[in-house]
């Protein structure tokens, strides 16, 4: 037999159903919640944004630059130079590697008399970005020290652990400070420089101001080298010393001005042609950085500008052996090639 179900049931079992039944969400209870999960993406993406330049800079710079030793250096000390107010910049001094049993256990001040005895001092100029601490340029103060030279390894303002702004004028007094603090200790000891990419603008820049102070580098060694730091008026702005205004995330829109300001010029190509001094150019053909035909143009420059082919040599490497930008240090000929450019200036 059928069930009869009266009306007042139907209206029963259909308000069961309907409290049953999930009521749907307002729509703009939805949309805020969209939006909610919208501001918490864009907050966390704001947050990785500004944590991961920082962390990768101070990650970086992770070694203690205080203690050479810590990285096999164990003929080498770290001191500062105060080189104008408010600038102090780390350096490293690596003595000859016959020296080494001596030097252990040494103060400063050993070591500053040490640049007395006789030996060929080198001051080396390195790169952009990084520090002291980089393998190639530990890897050229072994080879100096291996062949009985002094090498003194400078972090300019703003690099490593050295204070203030990096500019071209500052990296050049740098470099003056550092050159005639070494005169001072170092009697009438030859006294070179080694300057690679960069290091090699702030070295004829440097050799150029202390030929107009009656004063020079017995020798000059370019790696790397670029013929000049300035730029075409329609070329896209990007300053090689970015890296500095990133030691604290997104301080680069706020320091943009000065960033436009803080131009470059690193005459390299102008400052050759005053310089005298004996020059050797080492340049691999493979370097990814800058190609060979810059360091072919630096000698023709430089051999005009002397007019001697003894005086000014350049020494390209095989770019079968993928030294780039940065390994002619492993070359095992390349001890040998610095002797003989040393001995010849003694010649």
């Amino acid at each position: 037999m059928r069930r009869r179900v009266d009306k007042s049931e139907r209206k029963f079992q259909a308000a069961r159903h309907q409290q049953s039944s999930p009521s749907p969400r307002p729509k703009h209870v939805h949309a805020s919640s969209q939006w909610s999960w919208a501001k918490i993406g864009l907050v966390s993406l704001l947050i990785l944004g500004a944590t991961i330049p920082f962390l990768l800079y101070v990650l970086s710079d992770i070694d203690d630059l205080s203690r050479p030793s810590d990285l096999g250096l164990n003929h080498t000390i770290n001191f500062y130079l105060k080189t104008e107010e408010g600038v102090r910049v780390g350096v490293w001094h690596t003595v000859p590697e016959h020296r080494w049993k001596e030097a252990q256990g040494k103060n400063v001040e050993w070591y500053e008399k040490a640049l007395g005895d006789g030996s060929p001092i080198f001051m080396y100029l390195h790169g952009n970005t990084g520090n002291r601490s980089a393998p190639h340029r530990i890897g050229v103060a072994n080879i100096l020290s291996a062949l009985g030279y002094h090498a003194l390894v400078m972090d300019y303002r703003g690099f490593g652990d050295s204070t203030g702004e990096p500019t071209e004028p500052g990296l050049t007094t740098d470099a003056l400070y550092l050159y005639n603090w070494i005169k001072k200790r170092s009697g009438n000891s030859l006294l070179c420089v080694w300057g690679h990419s960069l290091g090699s603008g702030v070295t004829t820049n440097t050799a150029v101001q202390l030929l107009e102070q009656g004063k020079k580098f017995d020798g000059i060694i370019l790696e790397g080298a670029f013929l000049s730091g300035r730029m075409a008026a329609d070329q896209v702005f990007e300053h090689p010393f970015t890296w500095y205004y990133w030691k604290f995330p997104y301080i680069q829109y706020f320091l943009f001005n000065q960033m436009k300001n803080n131009n470059l010029d690193f005459p390299t190509d102008k400052n050759l042609e005053k310089i005298r001094t004996p020059i050797m150019i080492l340049h691999s053909e493979d370097d990814h950085i800058v190609p060979m035909s810059v360091a072919q143009e630096i000698y023709r420059i430089a051999k005009k500008a002397q007019n001697s082919d003894e005086r000014v040599k350049l020494v390209p490497f095989d770019g079968k052996y993928g030294y780039l930008h940065n390994g002619l240090y492993r070359d095992p000929a390349l001890p040998n090639i610095v002797r003989e450019f040393v001995q010849s200036l003694t010649a």
